[in-house]
């Protein structure tokens, strides 16, 4: 079976700092696969987000083999 890592996050936008954190949050979890639960339009403290949704998504998932074991 295959262990997996939750993120909430905002990647208001995505940078080095977020890949960093989802690499060692994978290592230190032993997860195979990580999930990231990103906010909308506003994030978390109730501020209209800087990037829509759809291009914060796109970051990550642009990104995604930067953070990969």
């Amino acid at each position: 079976m295959a262990n997996v890592v939750g993120i909430i996050s905002e990647y208001n936008p995505f940078h080095n700092g977020h890949a960093y954190h989802l690499k060692k949050s994978k290592e230190k979890a032993n997860a195979d696969y990580s999930i990231a639960i990103i906010s909308g339009n506003f994030v978390q403290r109730g501020n209209v987000s800087l990037i829509d949704k759809w291009s914060k998504a796109d970051m990550a998932l642009s990104n995604r083999y930067r953070f990969s074991n």
